[in-house]
């Protein structure tokens, strides 16, 4: 049975209502500078930067912000050297750096696009929630004044711009309004709306971006709609593919959704959504290898129970889940057995089925875990593991069950089939 056969046997509900947006879709990095931001994160060394700067470029993702270089002389450095791995390389990647909107901010970045010789798009970023307003004594008529005099001067020096109002999703609409409006007649080529403490449900990130596009931006105008999620209340991921709905043209994330507090929207989950919805068609394998390296050099837990990179992601100890993908296995259909019991296809994703032995095990685990090691499922080894596992109080390792098979069954069922 080939994959074409298979077609048609799961009917897709998520579909009847939701087509794929009209547009290309963007994805812009965050891990190495948002990222970076979250108190339990360690900053990796450079060579692990311009090896996930590879993996973004192999996994196609569109932009990236390699930093933010005002911070001090060694993001400085990091950032140069990120901007000219690009250069040299010739990476088919768009490049972008933070700043508040201080022209001191951004000087550092005019200097890094330079020395690199390519265009790095200045993410000039203000406050622009009345919560933020009182809490930091500012007026309109301040931010507006900052506004202008940031944007202005990194056009003027060749940058492109990319004007970000941080708390957005808390913002009164004028504000924004008057503020974006201030940025775009100065210059800047893309606007970000902010969910700076992740507090906007998918109605929030609909009516938000509906207001954008017809009360800002004007219809003859080539201004990019970027979309920046936290996730404080659980709702990134949500909040980010229904960004992409309400038409935004790029959204932000960060591997593993690290970030300030809870963290940013996961963008290797977006990732995922994207391919299993059909958004994007292109080559997922890198994204475990990406998820791995940000998890090993940055400190980022990893959750046995986190979506497709957690260890429990395709992994299964229940008798009727096993005897299904063991069917499905014996039935010579991969794409069957990598769908039967998960909603993403591991195969996609560099990883692979696993069938563990526990207390809710039947047969087919016991049976499929002795091939997958070569032992001969002989049916007194099969009942006596089953009994014997019945007993555990969770899943037994692979060393509790050869200890189990030496103990037991050493009279020649432990012999490699």
């Amino acid at each position: 049975m080939d994959k074409h056969q298979l077609d048609g046997l799961i009917f897709d509900w998520n579909t009847l209502a939701s087509p794929p947006p009209p547009r290309r879709l963007e994805l812009n990095d965050e891990t190495l500078r948002d990222g970076l931001q979250s108190p339990s994160i360690q900053d990796p060394p450079l060579e692990v930067k311009i090896k996930a700067l590879h993996y973004m470029v192999e996994l196609g993702i569109e932009a990236a912000n390699i930093g933010m270089p005002c911070t001090g002389p060694n993001p400085f450095a990091d950032t140069l050297a990120l901007a000219k791995e690009v250069a040299q390389q010739r990476l088919p990647i768009r490049v972008n750096c933070a700043a508040r909107t201080v022209i001191s901010d951004i000087e550092p970045i005019v200097e890094i696009s330079q020395q690199a010789g390519i265009p790095v798009e200045a993410s000039t970023f203000l406050g622009s929630s009345a919560i933020r307003s009182l809490a930091e004594g500012w007026d309109l008529d301040r931010l507006l004044k900052h506004t202008e005099e940031a944007v202005s001067f990194a056009v003027k020096q060749g940058l492109p711009s990319a004007y970000v109002t941080e708390d957005t999703t808390r913002s009164q609409p004028e504000t924004i309004k008057k503020l974006y409006r201030t940025a775009i007649d100065a210059g800047s080529t893309g606007i970000t709306l902010a969910d700076t403490v992740g507090y906007a449900t998918p109605d929030g990130v609909h009516n938000l971006i509906y207001f954008v596009r017809r009360h800002v931006v004007k219809p003859d105008e080539n201004i990019r709609i970027d979309w920046h999620g936290h996730n404080d209340r659980g709702l990134a991921v949500a909040n980010s593919l229904f960004a992409f709905e309400a038409g935004a043209d790029c959204v932000h994330g960060s591997i593993l959704g690290i970030g300030e507090r809870v963290g940013n929207s996961p963008l290797d989950q977006m990732l995922v959504n994207m391919r299993v919805m059909n958004w994007i068609d292109r080559d997922m394998h890198a994204l475990s290898e990406y998820c791995k390296l940000i998890q090993e050099h940055c400190g980022a837990p990893l959750p046995f129970n986190y979506p497709v990179m957690g260890y429990d992601a395709f992994r299964t100890s229940t008798g009727v889940h096993a005897s299904a993908i063991v069917k499905a296995e014996e039935k010579g259909a991969e794409w069957l057995a990598n769908r039967v019991y998960s909603g993403v296809p591991s195969d996609w994703f560099g990883r692979s089925q696993l069938i563990e032995i526990g207390p809710m095990s039947g047969k087919s685990n016991v049976v499929h875990w002795l091939k997958r090691h070569q032992i001969e499922a002989t049916e007194e080894l099969i009942n006596g593991l089953l009994e014997h596992a019945k007993q555990a109080k969770g899943v037994l390792s692979e060393n509790e069950i050869l200890e189990f098979i030496k103990n037991k069954h050493g009279k020649g069922e432990t012999q490699h089939a």
